[in-house]
């Protein structure tokens, strides 16, 4: 059974929100490891035939747990994971644009296929007060992320990437 690899990080619960529905809708299809990003390392990514990464955009840049995960697992699987497929998912309070940028440029740097352009869901939290308070993504919203578990999961498991 084909595996994929969610790896997420969440302060306020959108982002953990979103990588939970895609999990459990991918989990019809393939075996699906669902990691938070300071659990997650490179073995897991050696072990997966796919990912999804998804985080919260902090400051116009993926969260710094995100991105350590992606520092301490960069060198350890360079030139072993050339070619699997990886989809990316950000929760942002703005447009979320430069977060999808930074992760693209990493699985650029490990020669992943990008299977679909990043799913960015807006919570417009403009406030320190709304951006620090816990998340709620609307139904539609989580519809959106349960499609792309398993439509990653579906075509892994097919061998369609």
């Amino acid at each position: 059974m084909a595996q994929l690899l969610i790896v997420y990080h969440s302060r306020t619960g959108g982002a953990r929100q979103m990588a939970e529905e895609a999990a459990e809708a991918g989990r019809e299809q393939a075996d699906v490891i669902l990691k938070t990003a300071d659990q997650a390392g490179p073995e897991d990514l050696l072990l997966a035939d796919g990912y999804i990464f998804c985080a919260p955009e902090n400051l116009a840049a993926i969260s710094g747990l995100m991105k350590e995960f992606f520092d301490r697992s960069y060198y350890p699987v360079l030139g072993r994971v050339e070619g699997r497929p990886y989809a990316q998912m950000i929760c942002a309070g703005s447009d979320g644009e430069n977060a999808a940028r930074q992760t693209a440029r990493i699985a650029t740097g490990w020669r992943l296929k990008e299977v679909q352009p990043p799913l960015i869901i807006c919570t417009h939290a403009q406030t320190p007060e709304a951006i620090l308070a816990e998340k709620t993504i609307p139904e539609d919203q989580l519809e959106a992320c349960r499609a792309l578990g398993l439509a990653m999961a579906a075509g892994l498991e097919m061998g369609v990437f």
